[in-house]
């Protein structure tokens, strides 16, 4: 992509109305726009962004045996009081009524829908276990919408369900998900803690949030350090097998949201150089929630001796429009953004010192053209403005290389690549650039780990 084809705009100051890291250099960068309080457009750097991270959580999904659908954002108010919540849900529903006067609301997550669909077409116990899940865009009325992106009133989210026989299948599932949103994390760089967690207005008995620490963290969270460097199951883990022990080592050691915290079991079981007391980014949460909504929505199965069996439900949550400002939390400088290649918005930028020089150009375009076609997911400042200009804005919305020519470079046949993580710089043939920068960018891809 060239940047002076491409819609980026980035501003020089600081808005006013960013509390945070990350909303700061979201409007900064050009990510995304206020529309309303709690409302956003996603402006196409930071949606290119979003749907890298898309792309991560649903090839794990789809790894660990989910199926992905689409559900409606629009619900029936009538579902909604089958399992009892319509009334009991409170004022961040938002309610609405069409011409005819039937009510509806916009979803603010899909438990009811989705057993809806599963009562419909599953009837034997042969077609479990399933797990179903979906991105859409939600709403939640929130009182007081923040922080950009990290607490907004509109949000698109991850919903997986799952549906199984009893509850000791239905917890295997549980198990499932718990495996696999380690590796979905751990893809786009993040250190994500699993912590015990309140299962609030979803209901159930089993729960777990996924927690970044973070110093504008919403809440208080307690954890065994050695957590913070556990390897993640690897690429070849078996979901089609026993994961409970995987799920028994990670949770054998403490970590715990403020909500579910018990002081005296924290520092009765984990060691003083062990501790951490810290704050902490929520950027998923999974139920296990066993009858609560097949029970009163009559979502059966038959069973093998015939009779009607009651199915076990768990439900699994990924904020995405959360996930990016916590990405961003975690990575970035006095300069900008840092993203991990995974989830960057360009792997590289190729910034030419020069733009209107007929051989600076040629040169440039030349590497561009051959960047693209190794693979490399580039953009090219090909801006006529000053090198400082150019490089602010690299630094800014944090492209993992840059790769840089101009006159005195093609002069003396070398090209310039700075590693935005670190600021290192090396100097190379022109010649050399391509398979350097594809050696640099594809082992942090991580789509295998």
């Amino acid at each position: 992509m060239r940047l002076s084809r491409y819609f980026l705009p980035v501003l020089r100051d600081v808005p006013k109305e960013a509390e945070i890291v990350s909303h700061r250099l979201m409007l900064r960068a050009g990510m995304i726009r206020q529309q309303a309080s709690g409302l956003y457009s996603w402006l196409p750097l930071g949606y290119k962004v979003l749907m890298k991270v898309q792309k991560i959580i649903e090839e794990e999904q789809n790894r660990s045996g989910a199926i992905e659908l689409l559900m409606p954002t629009i619900q029936s108010a009538d579902l909604w009081r089958e399992s009892g919540r319509y009334d009991a849900y409170g004022k961040e529903m938002l309610r609405i009524e069409d011409r005819h006067e039937r009510e509806f609301l916009y979803g603010p997550t899909n438990e009811e829908m989705i057993t809806d669909i599963f009562r419909t077409y599953v009837k034997s116990y042969k077609d479990l276990p399933l797990n179903l899940y979906h991105i859409q865009w939600k709403f939640r009325d929130e009182v007081r919408p923040r922080f950009g992106t990290m607490r907004s009133r509109e949000f698109l989210m991850k919903d997986a369900y799952s549906f199984d026989l009893n509850k000791e299948e239905a917890v295997k599932a549980y198990e499932r998900m718990f495996v696999a949103y380690m590796r979905t994390y751990a893809r786009m760089g993040l250190t994500a803690i699993p912590m015990r967690a309140d299962t609030g207005p979803i209901g159930g008995d089993l729960s777990h949030e996924w927690i970044v620490l973070a110093d504008t963290g919403e809440s208080a969270v307690f954890c065994d350090k050695r957590l913070l460097d556990k390897p993640i199951p690897g690429k070849d883990t078996d979901f089609r097998g026993d994961l409970h022990p995987i799920f028994e080592d990670w949770t054998s050691m403490y970590a715990a949201t403020e909500d579910m915290v018990d002081m005296a079991e924290f520092e009765s079981t984990v060691s003083e150089e062990n501790r951490v007391s810290a704050r902490g980014i929520e950027v998923g949460h999974i139920f296990y929630f066993g009858t609560k909504y097949s029970e009163p929505m009559k979502a059966t199965v038959t069973g093998p001796d015939g009779k009607e069996i009651t199915v076990h439900m768990g439900s699994y949550g990924v904020g995405l429009t959360r996930l990016v400002p916590a990405i961003i939390e975690a990575f970035h400088d006095e300069s900008g953004i840092v993203w991990p290649v995974s989830v960057a918005p360009f792997e590289a930028v190729l910034i030419n010192l020069k733009a209107g020089d007929a051989e600076c150009d040629a040169a440039c375009d030349k590497l561009y053209a051959e960047l693209n076609a190794a693979g490399l997911d580039m953009l090219y400042d090909d801006r006529d403005q000053g090198a400082g200009a150019k490089f602010t804005t690299a630094d800014l919305v944090g492209i993992p290389y840059q790769i840089i020519l101009g006159p005195r470079g093609l002069k003396a046949g070398e090209a310039e690549i700075k590693h935005r993580k670190t600021g290192e710089r090396e100097t190379l043939p022109i010649a050399d650039a391509v398979a350097r920068l594809k050696g640099l960018i594809e082992p942090q891809r991580k789509t295998d780990i």
